[in-house]
């Protein structure tokens, strides 16, 4: 039977040549076409709930879901983290990994289990990192899916204000602060339509927290560290020839929607989906909206792409 929740599937581990160990589950049946999950900021590969998993797997599709390196199950690297000084001044250390790593890291997996060709869904960091495998690897890439990201130019997908000085909050250094910490910091990013369910927020953030292998706040900070180092991307952009849906809200306060603007213009022939109401966050009532736009779009390789904003 194919596999189609978080507790259905367990966590498998793929040793790379790098010598990062990628942490990753696997739903579905291996004979459907492939698509690679990946995570943003700070989060495992269970923010990605079951319903929206589920979603896919039902939609014809394998779906492979990774730990980035810095969370989850992954390896968690061994370089001191940049201080909050370096993070709010863009000043990466000399030994920050960058997005370009965290994509090899991905593309292990995918050679791990033999999977030559996928489609791409990555969300907020991890939208970066699918955007980054799809201008350096294009031969793998099948289509790509970018979600409430950014190109990282300065001018665009910005956070607000009240966005730094949530982020910017000394770090939970326990599984009830964390807890806290991320239903504060959801509260005010998920958008003004699709209002969080604190329940199931929690939830979510102590499975993180009890599946952390090493110190989350340090993951973060080093992530945060590979973004910066990275820089602008739009010139890599544009080299992009696997067919793009953007998806994003409106009302987004942690990477604000002229990122997504700005990835429309930098890739070619790129759709754009805008939600209205939506914010930095997939909540329950969007899972079944977003899955059939994401499959929609998978299944059209081949096809031009189009502007769509839904109102």
């Amino acid at each position: 039977m194919p596999e189609t929740s978080g507790a259905e599937s367990a966590d498998r581990y793929a040793t790379l040549p790098s010598g990062m160990t990628i942490c990753f589950r696997d739903y579905g049946d291996k004979a459907d076409p492939a698509m690679l999950l990946i995570a943003g900021l700070g989060e495992d590969l269970t923010f990605w709930s079951d319903s929206f998993v589920g979603s896919l797997v039902t939609r014809g599709f394998r779906v492979v879901a990774i730990d980035n390196r810095d969370s989850g199950q992954s390896t968690f690297v061994a370089a001191p983290p940049p201080g909050l000084w370096r993070q709010l001044t863009g000043r990466p250390r000399c030994d920050a990994y960058a997005l370009a790593d965290m994509a090899q890291d991905a593309l292990g997996v995918l050679d791990h289990l033999g999977i030559s060709r996928v489609h791409l869904v990555g969300r907020s960091m991890g939208g970066m990192i699918a955007q980054t495998i799809a201008s350096t690897a294009p031969e793998r890439v099948l289509s790509l899916t970018s979600v409430y990201s950014t190109t990282g130019a300065k001018k665009v997908g910005q956070p607000a204000l009240s966005t730094i000085r949530l982020l910017a909050a000394p770090p939970a250094r326990t599984r009830t602060a964390a807890v806290r910490a991320h239903l504060r910091i959801t509260r005010h990013i998920a958008g003004t339509g699709y209002p969080i369910d604190d329940a199931v927020e929690a939830a979510l953030a102590a499975r993180g927290w009890d599946r952390s292998a090493g110190d989350p706040a340090a993951g973060v900070a080093r992530q945060i560290q590979a973004i910066q180092r990275s820089g602008d991307r739009t010139a890599q952009l544009n080299r992009i020839t696997a067919p793009t849906l953007v998806i994003n809200g409106d009302r987004d306060l942690l990477v604000d929607p002229s990122g997504g603007e700005a990835t429309v213009k930098a890739i070619r022939s790129a759709q754009h989906v805008v939600i209205p109401g939506m914010g930095h966050h997939l909540p329950e009532a969007l899972v079944g909206p977003v899955t059939q736009y994401i499959s929609q779009h998978a299944n059209r390789v081949g096809e031009g792409g189009s502007h769509v904003r839904i109102s």
